[in-house]
């Protein structure tokens, strides 16, 4: 009984740590810099170009080329 105990205990601890560093990642991705821009406005800016190269390197691959990254 006293090791279930435990258990249950590093259960809390675990979920407890998951936590923190989901609530850590999500402020350090909407804290706004000087110019009033976070990293997730940065992220969503950029998604559209990553996108268009991640066609055109799906495009190379399906012609048998090697993609020009």
């Amino acid at each position: 009984m006293l090791n279930r105990q435990r258990f249950e205990d590093m259960g809390f601890i675990k979920n407890a740590i998951i936590g923190i560093a989901l609530y850590e990642g999500i402020k350090y991705l909407t804290k706004k810099n000087a110019l009033g821009i976070s990293k997730l406005d940065q992220i969503k800016e950029q998604a559209p170009e990553w996108l268009d190269k991640a066609k055109e390197v799906t495009a190379d691959i399906k012609d048998g080329r090697i993609p020009q990254v």
